[in-house]
């Protein structure tokens, strides 16, 4: 497991500031949520912190290293990223696209090796997928592809995952199944959610953002409250407990 830092960072599009100022911390082993409406800069938080755009200000750190000092492959021996919309070649099945997750662990030209075929085999069965793993990706459902994402950043064997709203297309069994292996898993993961309920029952802490600035972070318990929630997303909500989990319940009113 590992730990993911950011200070001060900021981002911006010709003069347009889409996140200003961002310190965060996402510890070993814990689940980080991001939360906040649509442009409020979740996507673009985890893009910079996935190494795909480079912050104008401010750090991002793995541990104790700086994300800019990291060797890309090194990089992809520890992070997995599973995004919204990722689009594949319809001829390649959904084994294949698992088997990626091992690339950073092979040479150019090596095939898998026995080692390589168990920890593909296992991303599969956790994931739900090896009835369906010789199927071609043209044919999956939206919530199937998004589950074999999943399965492709498992066999990466991460210490870190980031995911961007990954139970968005998922019916409520897989998004249950998936934030359910995701917070039993040994990684540290930030993933951007939408769903307040699932935050509040799956998340160890909470990062609000609004307009690309950190209005509120830490605990759900600390941060869901119904002010909290009327002046991020403009709705009123009663929160309280739910009798039979006694998880934190929000309510739209």
């Amino acid at each position: 497991m590992g730990t993911i830092t950011t200070t001060r960072l900021s981002w911006a599009v010709r003069g347009h500031r889409l996140l200003d100022g961002i310190d965060m911390a996402a510890h070993d082993g814990k689940t980080v949520g991001l939360l906040g409406p649509n442009g409020s800069g979740k996507s673009t938080l985890l893009r910079l912190l996935a190494g795909l755009r480079r912050p104008e200000a401010g750090t991002v750190r793995y541990d104790d290293t700086s994300l800019a000092d990291l060797h890309r492959r090194v990089l992809a021996r520890r992070l997995a990223v599973v995004e919204q919309d990722v689009s594949a070649h319809h001829q390649v099945s959904v084994r294949q696209v698992v088997q990626l997750g091992r690339t950073p662990f092979r040479g150019r030209f090596d095939s898998l090796n026995e080692h390589d075929r168990r920890i593909v085999d296992a991303a599969l069965e956790r994931t739900d997928l090896a009835d369906k793993q010789h199927r071609g990706w043209h044919s999956l459902s939206g919530g199937e592809r998004q589950r074999t994402q999943l399965a492709r950043a498992l066999a990466q064997e991460p210490r870190e995952i980031l995911l961007d709203e990954p139970t968005n297309h998922l019916d409520i069994r897989h998004q249950l199944e998936l934030l359910d292996l995701l917070t039993s898993l040994d990684v540290t993961s930030v993933v951007a959610l939408h769903d307040l309920n699932l935050a509040a029952r799956y998340c160890d802490h909470l990062v609000v953002l609004d307009h690309g600035r950190v209005v509120a972070a830490g605990t759900p318990e600390d941060v869901l409250s119904p002010d909290l929630i009327s002046a991020v997303y403009g709705v009123n909500a009663i929160v309280d407990r739910e009798h039979t989990t006694d998880t934190l319940r929000i309510t739209f009113t």
